[in-house]
């Protein structure tokens, strides 16, 4: 790879993005520099006491040079903004914003608190912006000069705003742009009342990750910046926003027969990306599921959420602090939303909002609940500074989840958890191809939309990566490190430089550890696509899913007169354990013979199963097989369920076996799906157009 220094301003050096040789400069200049993973915020870099890397033709080839007296490197480490955050920070947001539900819009105004980390160098402003219909925009409460660019997909148009001239180093501007969100705003989902469980109230919830908020508001869209964030939201019915709440108040009466209105306000005093900003209003109620813990969800499905939720809150709160350190977020609240949400789990701080899936009368799908509570410490406190590093976000969550699992359950349950990701992976893996980008640890996403890249790779790569470090340096040396981690990037973000100098630099004084990591082969984790080595699970749980699967196996070959399948087969196992079962049989090179798609399904309950983590794996049986029996009720549920992990991959294997019906249920349930998984149903029923 070659690149040159094109156009540089007299006044900074823009440091290129650091690939992987990188990472083994050790000088002053890369620990406390962009190849570290923040920005250089301090004074001057005064040469000749810092150096930094320069690469020519190819990672392995370094050269160090030295920088001019009186540089400030500030160079910008997400390909997947417009923003210039390399000159302003946005250090405080403050949305007053309206829900006008009968024109499906937000309007209002935002504030950005803009500080500027350059000495004058920048007479302007740019933010990210998509598909916005922006009113004006002032600075310091005069207005301003702005335009909006054409726009560049995917990443929205440009929004410049002229500051009349240079802002000298730490000083901060209000920029204050009163906006409305359009019909194209793809981070909100919009619902009629006929749309949402009870069929009496809209309802409206938003989902920013990965580049969306940007489609809300003008903001820095990128991880790698974090801000304070006051919401003043006013609507005719509850509004949960991801702060604490601090009142309801300014009643004012409807006009014309529009309903009155309250200004439901929250504050989030800890710094949060734009991609946790989140907001929904509808017909809400709620109830206490622990200590500090409530869920939220319509007053008809609250008492079926209290009791599914309600006994492992605390359990789970408290075994992640001895794992990590004390939450920092006060309360973690569940918002339940309605069908369509296209996550099992969005992070959101203060209130996780949450798929209705989980909720499936047998408390067997609440491990999500751990995934987004583990976020409180991977993903929200400590974030990843680009979606190029995603894994850090994800991986660690995982880890940290099955770490809770352990706690709660049982070591044994860990491993169980990490043989049912492994085979997420490998569907991943597949799906891209094993020479993918999309399937390194680290990828590169200049040009592309992150939503392109979404699969378990980040998620299940990361893990593994992490649990592989746990057993190269020993567990009880791990345990020490995960704190000072979470310690020492608490409010930041970082990059996967950052940890893997954070890392050695922890175990520098252990000669055993350090020399083993030292030796390990980083590269080939961070860049090599495809699989990474396979752990030695504990596969205690699942040697009887395995074994029941041979014995379908060799049924479904004839080779076995003696087996015959009864509920009993499957009487004391858990939920996991029978999709564990399912996955297994997925694996099969030969389908299951049609008549056994319908014995299993009618014996095992799973065609009739309200569970959606098995009737899903299920159906995708039949359909590899192409068992008539399972395409109605496929449709079906595909008209009830938005969750893309269920969604995308029924979808694709309904058009491979009746594609007529696929594209038919995709038009009569389109507008029910979420605007993020509607556009990647339509890229996998359609292609690229």
């Amino acid at each position: 790879m070659s690149w040159s220094l094109l156009s540089l301003p007299s006044s900074r050096f823009v440091v290129p993005r650091c690939l992987g040789s990188c990472s083994k400069v050790t000088s002053s200049f890369v620990k406390n520099s962009y190849f570290a993973g923040s920005y250089v915020k301090s004074s001057y870099v005064a040469a000749p006491l810092r150096r930094f890397a320069i690469m020519h033709k190819s990672p392995a080839a370094l050269v160090e040079r030295l920088p001019p007296k009186g540089l400030e490197i500030h160079a910008p480490r997400d390909p997947n903004t417009l923003a210039n955050y390399n000159n302003f920070l946005t250090t405080h947001t403050t949305a007053n914003l309206e829900i006008d539900f009968e024109k499906r819009r937000l309007l209002g105004n935002v504030v950005l608190l803009l500080k500027s980390i350059t000495n004058g160098e920048a007479d302007k402003v740019v933010l990210d912006t998509s598909f916005l219909d922006i009113k004006d925009v002032k600075v310091d409460g005069e207005k301003a000069k702005w335009a909006l660019a054409d726009r560049m997909e995917p990443y929205g148009s440009a929004l410049s705003i002229q500051l009349g001239g240079g802002v000298e180093k730490d000083k901060q501007i209000a920029v204050d742009i009163a906006l409305s969100t359009t019909d194209q705003c793809t981070a909100l989902q919009w619902m009629t009342p006929a749309q949402t469980p009870n069929k009496k109230h809209p309802y409206m919830f938003s989902q920013c990750q990965a580049i969306h908020a940007r489609s809300i508001f003008p903001c820095q869209d990128t991880p790698d910046v974090k801000s304070t964030v006051d919401f003043n939201i006013r609507s005719h019915l509850p509004v949960l926003a991801s702060g604490l709440p601090t009142g309801t108040k300014d009643f004012r009466p409807g006009k014309d027969g529009a309903p009155s209105t309250l200004l439901y306000t929250f504050k989030q005093e800890i710094p949060i990306p734009s991609y946790l900003f989140a907001v929904a209003s509808g017909d809400l109620a709620s109830a206490s599921i622990g200590p500090r813990s409530t869920v939220w969800t319509g007053p008809e499905e609250l008492i079926g959420c209290k009791w599914e939720l309600e006994n492992d809150m605390e359990k789970f709160l408290e075994a992640a602090e001895k794992i990590v350190y004390e939450y920092a977020w006060t309360t973690y609240n569940v918002l339940v939303l309605p069908n369509s949400f296209p996550y099992g789990g969005m992070e959101n701080p203060i209130y996780t909002f949450a798929t209705p899936t989980i909720i499936s009368g047998d408390k067997q799908n609440i491990d999500v609940i751990a995934h987004e509570l583990a976020h409180s410490w991977s993903g929200n406190l400590v974030s990843n500074a680009s979606w190029e590093h995603f894994w850090l976000n994800e991986g660690w969550t995982v880890y940290l989840e099955r770490r809770i699992q352990a706690a709660v359950h049982g070591e044994e349950h860990r491993d169980f958890s990490a043989i049912i990701g492994w085979k997420a992976l490998q569907d991943s893996v597949e799906r891209f191809g094993e020479d993918h980008e999309f399937t390194k640890l680290i990828v590169d996403l200049k040009g592309k939309d992150p939503d392109d890249a979404f699969s378990s790779v980040p998620y299940e790569k990361g893990f593994n990566f992490l649990y592989y470090l746990e057993k190269l340096v020993g567990k009880g040396k791990w345990d020490k490190f995960i704190p000072h981690y979470f310690g020492k990037y608490k409010f930041k973000s970082l990059d996967s430089y950052d940890f893997k100098s954070t890392l050695l630099d922890f175990f520098a004084s252990d000669s055993e550890a350090s020399k083993k990591l030292n030796e390990l082969d980083w590269d080939k984790w961070f860049y090599a696509p495809g699989y990474p080595p396979k752990p030695d699970f504990d596969d205690s749980l699942v040697k009887v899913c395995y074994e029941l699967a041979d014995k379908w196996q060799a049924l479904a070959q004839g080779k076995s007169d003696a087996f015959k399948p009864a509920q009993s087969d499957i009487g004391p196992w858990t939920g996991n354990q029978c999709v564990v079962f399912l996955e297994k049989i997925q694996t099969w090179e030969q389908p299951l013979p049609v008549e056994l798609v319908d014995l299993m399904g009618a014996t095992y309950g799973f065609a009739a199963s309200q569970n959606v983590e098995l009737v899903s794996r299920y159906f995708i049986i039949g359909l590899k097989a192409k068992a008539s029996s399972v395409y109605k009720p496929t449709s079906e549920l595909l008209g009830r369920v938005g969750r893309m992990k269920f969604v995308r991959p029924l979808f694709r294997g309904l058009r491979d076996a009746d594609r007529k019906l696929a594209e038919e249920t995709f038009e009569k349930n389109k507008d029910f799906y979420h605007p993020i998984c509607r556009q990647m149903v339509e890229k996998d029923l359609y292609g690229d157009k």
